[in-house]
């Protein structure tokens, strides 16, 4: 079961997204395929048993099609619902994100949003096919405008592939771990990417943070993370169906409580013991609930003070009045107002993304959506250059930079 902590400080230490001696192997995987380009990636994909001898690295689309033809109309069902939902959301995402054009001194300036030219969307599929990743990745990529978009995944299921195909991908590897983010990211056996997003295990963050700067990345993924924030009302059964539901992912996940009622937590712990019993992921669960903690604390204040402090990937709130308490709260990956909304209803499709910052980085950045596939170069257009000319040559001189204020002098010229 999960610790009770006594008090505030003994609060666990951040965990460091990638270990430096995972960082120095991946480097390793992704310089080899940097280097020695499909024969590695197919040798580091058999080794780790992502594929055997001789099995395809790519599927194009017209397998990923073939897929989706293939599942039960129950399971194209359900991935098309979810899909319009993430589809709908990114589009509003989208539709709130204006071009500036403002007058200044001399003319005018302002940004125009642009998608990047191709993009990479890894899933995991070690422990179990996520075919909600594929589509949380690859379709606000899509409702971006990215012109290219190749998913990776590792013995991808036929339910993943047509997830990639409801999705819209161009095609799909067939690998996993470092060696997959090389390959997107070179462009090893499919178009080289500008981005790659995704969640996957510590050697696929640590390949992502390894490349950045030669890619961009939409930020170092570490174990699920919940913390959930209850008062005397909530329902006991809801907080450690909602516990278990985070520890499930990963033995490393960190599922917590921080609670202002004593009787709840005992009550928690009961009934996540209950719970535990007959859940087929209770080996994973069970020790991913020794990661975490309890906490009592003396008011809702305290609370969101301590969850500004942690940055949660996910922040539940079983309160009374979780509206309120909402508006004090700024550092979450993604936040779950009242007892009712199941932090599950977002991992699969409820619209807003599952791809979240973990281990504190939702202090200063923000989940995977439509704006991760975006960017907002800056234009000035200056018809009249004289208003500018004096403060520029100016600053120039003050910097010492005197070529930098002939070219600002020469605009003033007759």
């Amino acid at each position: 079961m999960m610790r009770r902590l006594p008090r505030l400080d003994a609060l666990p230490t951040r965990r460091r997204p990638v270990d430096p001696d995972v960082l120095i192997e991946a480097g390793l995987i992704v310089e080899d395929v940097r280097r020695r380009g499909e024969t590695a990636l197919r040798g580091h994909g058999e080794r780790l048993g992502d594929i055997t001898a001789g099995q395809e690295l790519v599927l194009e689309r017209d397998r990923l099609e073939e897929a989706a033809a293939g599942v039960s109309p129950a399971e194209s069902d359900v991935l098309n619902r979810v899909a319009g939902r993430i589809r709908d959301f990114a589009t509003e995402q989208r539709r709130v994100q204006v071009d500036v054009d403002i007058a200044v001194p001399g003319g005018r300036a302002g940004h125009r949003w642009i998608p990047i030219g191709s993009a990479g969307a890894y899933a995991p599929g070690g422990r179990h096919p996520l075919p909600s990743s594929v589509l949380m990745t690859v379709i606000p990529a899509r409702v971006a405008g990215v012109e290219t978009v190749w998913a990776a995944s590792p013995r991808p299921t036929p339910i993943t592939l047509a997830a990639a195909a409801v999705a819209d991908a161009d095609g799909l590897l067939a690998v996993g771990g470092a060696q997959a983010i090389a390959a997107l990211a070179f462009g090893t056996v499919s178009p080289a990417c500008d981005l790659i997003v995704g969640p996957g295990n510590k050697w696929v963050t640590a390949a992502k943070k390894y490349l950045y700067g030669e890619v961009g990345i939409d930020g170092l993924a570490g174990p699920s993370e919940i913390l959930i924030i209850a008062d005397e009302t909530a329902d006991p059964d809801l907080v450690a169906a909602d516990l278990l539901a985070q520890a499930e992912h990963d033995v490393e996940a960190v599922p917590a409580l921080v609670t202002t009622s004593g009787p709840l937590a005992v009550q928690v712990d009961e009934a996540l013991e209950r719970q535990l019993a007959d859940l087929p992921t209770s080996d994973t669960a069970g020790a991913a609930l020794e990661n975490g903690f309890v906490i009592v604390v003396g008011s809702l204040g305290e609370a969101a003070g301590l969850a500004d402090q942690l940055a949660p990937e996910h922040l539940a709130l079983h309160v009374e009045d979780p509206g309120d308490l909402a508006e004090s709260l700024h550092s979450y990956g993604s936040l779950f107002l009242g007892g009712g909304s199941a932090e599950t209803f977002a991992d699969y499709g409820v619209g807003p993304n599952h791809v979240l910052p973990t281990g504190g980085g939702a202090r200063y950045q923000s989940g995977l959506s439509v704006l991760t596939f975006l960017k907002a170069p800056t234009w000035s257009r200056f018809d009249d250059p004289g208003a500018l000319i004096d403060d520029t040559m100016h600053l120039a001189r003050l910097e010492g930079l005197e070529g930098h204020a002939r070219a600002a002098g020469l605009r003033g010229r007759p």
